[in-house]
């Protein structure tokens, strides 16, 4: 990051004073080094001292002073060591936004906001592949979507780059206002608006005018970029004061897909569609859900002014991010679908639909999808429904509400269908069942970690 000197921060956060020396002194400071991580810390670094639900970030001040830190930000008082200084203020997390606002008003380029129920850290990272082609861009990493990691994210911008492309999460009203004022997006793109989250926000619509929050910093000449072929977004025609770009399969206004092949379990084929002409391309990755992330990447690429060269270059090297879907050929015979990262009905039914064209016996490792409130019964019996539906040979049903999807898949017709309560349970008493030739799919929501059981397939002799 740039450096700032301790005045400015003071002066963007509002933030009191408490110093060993002078306040003259203690003002021109400067730090190049922002963190959250008392194990990371320079004397060049600010830390920021957060109160989560397990650790409070408060009781690394005193180490961070030791190692001679240059200031830290907190909103308990602590005194400092060492010549170094601590900025009170009444909500760190609040300071934190206020700070990365005045850092990113340093750079003028373009800033891009994407956020979505399902896939928005996919379409995330096909979009940077793309733009990445012509430009040195910025882009968030793996998760950092909330009002942690978007700022930690801003103060990696440097004077080389040329495009931001910000990720932006939420589960609740006003949290992508709160980080759209900070970034100030001239494009935003919607990836789709599911079920996600719906405990919180009550309904799709809600859920959409939540998503829609991204729009309340962006300049009237911005662009929003939409899925022309998700139900919600689609009533946002003639509703928004920026123009819009659509994008879709089905949906056929600007950008569109169609002769979509699938490529056996690693590639999708399909030709795209623009206003200003075609292309045909390869995505490295399976699926019609895919296909619409590509899609979205092409529009923000047109909008940047790529060609399709670089276009169809970026979407044809896309590199998934770890756990979202990368396909594993193991030694012992079995191919994994590992998308372990999150879930949703949305995005489960999606990775079912993958399943089903695979080759040998179709296996999936299902576990609970959470924050979804009183729909949670309903939504894992559709998940098992679907799973029958889709021709699936045998299920695995884990964690709560698995009950209720073993269920839905035995109403279908799936007869093969085992309900565990966690997933040490399945590895003592489903695991064997599993058989070389397999196609495996697992996932469920992040708080399952399921990635155990991947290491454990990997294991199965």
């Amino acid at each position: 990051m740039k450096k700032m000197t301790i005045g400015e921060i003071i002066e963007a956060t509002n933030a009191q004073v408490i110093a060993v020396d002078g306040l003259d002194e203690v003002l021109n400071k400067t730090i190049s080094h922002i963190t959250q991580n008392s194990k990371e810390v320079t004397k060049d670094s600010l830390f920021f001292a957060v109160q989560g639900e397990r650790v409070d970030g408060h009781q690394f001040i005193e180490e961070c002073f030791e190692k001679g830190i240059a200031a830290c930000l907190s909103c308990k008082v602590i005194a400092p060591k060492k010549g170094g200084v601590l900025l009170l203020v009444p909500d760190v997390k609040k300071a934190l936004l206020k700070l990365a606002a005045h850092y990113r008003n340093k750079f003028n380029i373009p800033f891009i906001g994407i956020t979505g129920s399902v896939g928005k850290t996919t379409t995330k990272d096909m979009v940077a592949s793309v733009l990445s082609q012509k430009h040195d861009v910025l882009w968030t990493q793996g998760n950092y979507n909330n009002d942690i990691g978007v700022p930690l994210t801003l103060f990696r911008l440097e004077d080389h780059h040329e495009i931001a492309v910000i990720e932006m999460g939420m589960n609740h009203f006003g949290e992508i206002h709160a980080l759209a004022e900070v970034v100030r997006p001239q494009l935003g793109l919607i990836s789709n608006v599911g079920v996600a989250h719906i405990e919180y926000l009550g309904s799709r619509e809600g859920i959409l005018k939540a998503k829609c929050e991204m729009f309340d910093f962006m300049p009237e000449d911005g662009v929003a970029v939409l899925n022309g072929d998700n139900d919600m977004l689609s009533t946002l025609e003639g509703k928004l004061p920026q123009r819009l770009r659509w994008f879709g399969i089905d949906n056929k206004k600007d950008i569109y897909a169609d002769h979509l092949e699938l490529m056996g379990m690693e590639k999708t084929k399909c030709t795209i569609h623009t206003p200003v002409g075609s292309l045909d391309t390869i995505i490295p990755m399976p699926g019609e859900h895919m296909v619409l992330n590509a899609l979205s990447a092409v529009t923000v690429g047109l909008e940047m002014g790529l060609s399709f060269a670089e276009i169809k270059e970026g979407i044809e090297n896309f590199v998934p991010t770890k756990n979202r879907m990368n396909i594993m050929k193991l030694e012992n015979g079995i191919t994994v679908l590992n998308d372990v990262y999150n879930a949703n009905p949305v995005s489960v039914k999606a990775s079912l639909n993958i399943l089903a064209n695979a080759d040998g016996r179709k296996v999936a490792i299902l576990g609970f999808m959470g924050e979804l409130g009183e729909y949670a019964s309903q939504m894992h019996e559709e998940v098992g429904v679907y799973a029958a539906e889709k021709g699936i040979d045998l299920l695995f049903c884990i964690g709560k509400f698995n009950v209720e999807m073993e269920q839905g898949a035995r109403d279908g017709g799936l007869k093969a269908v085992y309900c565990f309560a966690s997933q040490e349970d399945f590895w003592n008493e489903g695991l064997a069942l599993l058989k070389n030739g397999d196609a495996v799919l697992v996932k469920a929501s992040r708080s399952m970690a399921l990635e155990k059981t991947v290491e454990k397939i990997q294991g199965v002799n």
